[in-house]
């Protein structure tokens, strides 16, 4: 006798541990029930996915927000509506909100924000500073905490802790993989008059290579020193990656789409302070360290870095101009785009996007199409050519710095734990996040 299924996803190439192939998905109860022929089963929906590739959903563990405190930018719901509109099945939101991710109570405030509310699944790191060292063993086992998050280097918000006594302090009580914003502090003091008036291309001459990459030799050497475990964000420096490749016992490493994508003096004489990020986009030199990385496999995890600052914020001359650009939305299609170039496979994207993240941070039940696994999917249209524009951002802020950019690649569908909530460029559901959850904190 036929099985009933909930959900059919019928006809598209899967992409899984398995390798690549067409079959169908049953879906139970939010989770995957059967791969393979399911032709003759009954579903109480049916998706067909002819043409089209399941990818396991895409999660995306560096994003911002805004919520609370900084609204009129960005907040939970328009943040994860970008999320989903580009096919990206889960986040992991930053602490730097105000008030920021500090305490137990920051945290339960943003899950209970976040519930029903967020279209996509969510977890929140927990800022960690010299004050709250001492509860970071307890924070970082709650639910829904995606680990500690460390700004080494100043960014957006006040969390610092810049010096080698206050990072150890963390990485004692540390005892899941603490993520590093990695820019030496005292040099980027020491290096702000190098900062030009009204000149954006300054800005990676001031946050130079160099600030990056002995911050980064700082924190492996107190990783090692600790002996714990690392995760160091949008890593954007040749140099930084060749030291970090004879360190992976202590350090998994991010890159963003921007780094691997944009290159001065190019994208700040086109785009101004949209491109303005922290660190900084670099030369193509840089940029090709980066791929270098992510091609020999140095490179654990895309995350965007999603940062959104509306126009009249962006439009303020440097240095007044903050740093950050939209980029859930986008790294689906930019990266599928560079995967038509030939720049990197499909199984490599996935692996950026679902497994690694899986694997390095302890996801509990997604990172892959498999049986009792979380019924997260992203569907992609690997031959569709579209044009990236801000009318498409569904980010409060209404800006990418790809805006009239055509790409090979499209996310066409995005489904979490078995509910269609975006096809072809619609929403599809009302909005039914949860708290990611983790082998470390079930």
């Amino acid at each position: 006798m036929a099985r009933t299924y909930d959900v059919v996803l019928a006809g598209g190439t899967v992409v899984n541990q398995d390798g690549a192939a067409v079959r169908d998905i049953g879906v139970s109860q939010g989770r995957v029930a059967m791969i393979g022929d399911l032709s003759q089963a009954s579903a109480g929906e049916r998706i067909d996915c002819t043409g089209l590739h399941v990818l396991p959903g895409v999660i995306d563990t560096q994003v911002h927000f805004r919520e609370p405190g900084l609204e009129h930018k960005e907040d939970l719901e328009t943040g994860s509506r970008a999320a989903v509109m580009g096919g990206v099945t889960a986040v992991f939101e930053m602490p730097n909100t105000k008030p920021e991710t500090t305490t137990a109570e920051a945290l339960a405030d943003k899950i209970r924000r976040g519930t029903d509310r967020m279209h996509c699944d969510f977890a929140f790191w927990v800022g960690g500073t010299h004050d709250n060292v001492g509860e970071l063993r307890d924070l970082e086992r709650l639910p829904g905490a995606a680990g500690i998050k460390v700004f080494m280097g100043s960014s957006t918000g006040s969390l610092l802790v810049e010096d080698d006594a206050g990072v150890a302090q963390v990485l004692r009580q540390t005892r899941r993989r603490a993520a590093f914003h990695s820019e030496d502090e005292e040099m980027l003091r020491a290096r702000k008059d190098l900062r030009v008036k009204g000149d954006p291309s300054s800005h990676p001459v001031w946050r130079s290579a160099e600030a990056a990459m002995e911050c980064t030799r700082r924190l492996v050497r107190i990783a090692h020193e600790t002996g714990a475990r690392i995760h160091v964000l949008h890593v954007s420096t040749a140099e930084e990656m060749v030291f970090l490749a004879d360190h992976k016992d202590v350090a998994t490493v991010e890159v963003t789409p921007h780094h691997l994508t944009l290159a001065a003096p190019d994208a700040y004489d086109r785009l101004g302070t949209l491109a303005q990020m922290n660190p900084p986009v670099r030369d193509a030199r840089h940029r090709a360290g980066v791929w270098w990385g992510l091609e020999q496999g140095v490179v654990d995890v895309l995350g965007s870095d999603h940062a959104p600052h509306t126009l009249e914020e962006k439009a303020k001359p440097y240095p007044d101009s903050p740093s950050g650009m939209t980029g859930v939305q986008t790294l689906v299609p930019v990266m599928l785009d560079h995967v038509n170039a030939g720049k990197l496979s499909l199984a490599r994207f996935v692996d950026l996007t679902s497994a690694g993240p899986a694997r390095i941070f302890g996801i509990a039940g997604k990172g892959r199409i498999a049986v009792g696994y979380d019924a997260d999917f992203t569907v992609v249209d690997l031959k569709r050519r579209e044009t990236i524009s801000n009318r498409w951002i569904a980010s409060r802020c209404g800006w990418t710095p790809y805006d009239g950019v055509q790409v090979t690649g499209w996310p066409v569908g995005t489904i979490v734990r078995g509910r269609r909530v975006m096809w072809d460029g619609e929403l599809a559901t009302p909005s039914t996040g949860r708290a990611v959850r983790f082998v470390e904190t079930l």
